[in-house]
């Protein structure tokens, strides 16, 4: 191997740099800077193999052949689910729990590390009993907000992963409601679509800056009046699908999370759904369980976050069940509790990138069913 110590390389002309061939290596003290820019200014013809730093994001990546995806995949270090409060113990993503409904709304929330196969462990409670709220988080920060308590609610929760411990209050959503399960967020900025606030639903989007504290923000409308909706994300993405209009949709929606205004078809789920749990990796958005016009369903679909078009089975959970809730790590989806009709305190997984049935983790520390779950390494990190 040689050596070529440089300041500065350009091409004979000098008007830009040189081709390199073969297989060439890198090392300074310093940096290297590559090219930046938003998701808009994506190069319109990319070769597979290019590398940039996407500043929307925040995140290095590189261009597959068909997609752009991330060089680097978090994996943030926290204890496991046995360990005491604030120690460390294991490498791993930590799945939470929060609220819902068993005989009355209940504030537990519960926790598991997603790596591992076990049942939840109690975290700490929210400062308000309900269910039908929405979810998100960042890689430190998990968000609940809206929801039933037992009327509509517009409070808004938070608490740090990483630790266990009682949510603390961040601020409120623009209107108190209901049936608001459709939460995704970026690592920056969290979104809360649709929802129920009397006598009809709605179409508003609401966001947050996750580090903050603070009340919501106006950012758009859904393509439809719609409520209970399955919602995951990428970096960049932030998706919805199915819900209630109030007849189920198969409707599949996206946005881009760094902007604002209204959302755009993304294609269609395989039938018409309310209530699915949405989880993803950066790469791959899939929707679990629910409910369609003839009952309960135990279907899991996924779709390609980074394209457009319609989902396409994957599996199925363990059990037939509607309002489960669901979180992830890079490589596996878990849904948790729900209705099958009775409640149930099952958790399940699939590997993500794979396709094919659910397998048993563990359970709840309590049967419920409609809340929202979030993660600190699901795909909008």
């Amino acid at each position: 191997m040689s050596r070529l110590n440089i300041n500065n390389l350009t091409n004979e002309n000098e008007d830009g740099s040189p081709r390199i061939s073969g297989i060439s290596t890198f090392s300074s003290p310093h940096y290297f800077v590559p090219p930046s820019g938003t998701t808009a200014e994506r190069p319109s013809d990319p070769g597979e193999g290019m590398i940039r730093f996407n500043t929307d994001s925040g995140h290095l990546e590189y261009y597959t052949g068909e997609f752009w995806d991330d060089v680097i995949v978090n994996n943030y270090q926290i204890g496991i689910s046995t360990n005491p409060a604030g120690t460390s113990g294991g490498l791993g993503h930590r799945g939470v729990w929060p609220g819902g409904f068993t005989t009355g709304n209940v504030n537990t929330i519960d926790y598991v590390t997603i790596s591992s196969i076990g049942n939840a462990a109690d975290f700490g409670d929210l400062t308000v009993a309900r269910r039908n709220h929405g979810g998100c988080s960042s890689s430190v920060r998990g968000i609940t907000a809206g929801g039933t308590s037992p009327g509509n609610s517009n409070v808004i929760d938070f608490i740090t992963i990483s630790s266990t411990g009682d949510a603390s209050d961040f601020g409120d959503l623009l209107a108190a409601k209901g049936s608001c399960t459709g939460g995704c967020s970026s690592n920056t900025r969290g979104l809360f679509s649709g929802g129920y606030i009397a006598p009809s639903n709605i179409n508003t989007i609401e966001y947050i800056t996750i580090a903050s504290t603070g009340n919501a923000v106006d950012y758009g409308d859904l393509l439809l009046i719609l409520a209970n909706a399955g919602a995951c994300a990428s970096p960049t993405r932030g998706v919805f699908a199915g819900g209630d209009t109030p007849t189920y949709t198969n409707v599949i929606q996206y946005t881009t999370i760094s902007t604002t205004g209204n959302t755009s078809d993304f294609g269609d789920l395989t039938q018409a759904i309310q209530t699915p749990g949405g989880c993803s990796n950066s790469t791959r958005g899939l929707f679990g369980g629910g409910e369609n016009p003839s009952g309960f369903i135990n279907s899991i679909e996924f779709i390609t976050i980074s394209t457009l078009g319609n989902s396409q089975d994957f599996g199925d959970l363990t059990q037939i069940r509607g309002i489960p809730s669901a979180c992830a790590s890079p490589t596996r989806g878990l849904w948790g509790g729900g209705r099958t009709p009775t409640l149930s305190n099952t958790i399940d997984y699939i590997e993500i990138l794979s396709t094919g049935n659910a397998i048993d983790f563990g359970d709840l520390t309590v049967a419920r069913q409609a809340f929202g779950a979030f993660s600190n390494g699901h795909g909008g990190l």
